[in-house]
């Protein structure tokens, strides 16, 4: 009976243990997710800026330039500098 209760804590430690990893490794990953996503963000509005400020395009920041720039970085401000010099604006 002894050996019974034992096992069954330790098994259930293990889980615990087990959940806790679980959950740090998930929040690691999200935090990774995050911080590229706010770099991209950062990396694009600074380029759009300084494209802004050099040569004067008049690229609006808004709410969807800001998200598209996060999502797709660098690339995504080249199609929106290039969709503006064609007369297209997001």
């Amino acid at each position: 009976m002894l050996l019974a209760i034992t096992i069954g804590s330790a098994v259930s430690e293990l889980i615990i243990i087990a959940a806790i990893l679980l959950v740090l490794f998930i929040i690691l990953k999200l935090g990774k997710f995050l911080i590229g996503l706010i770099l991209n963000s950062i990396l694009g509005l600074i380029a759009i800026y300084l494209v802004n400020t050099l040569f004067s395009l008049g690229i609006v920041y808004n709410l969807l330039t800001i998200i598209v720039v996060a999502i797709f970085g660098l690339p995504a401000v080249a199609i929106i500098i290039i969709l503006k010099l064609i007369g297209i604006s997001i």
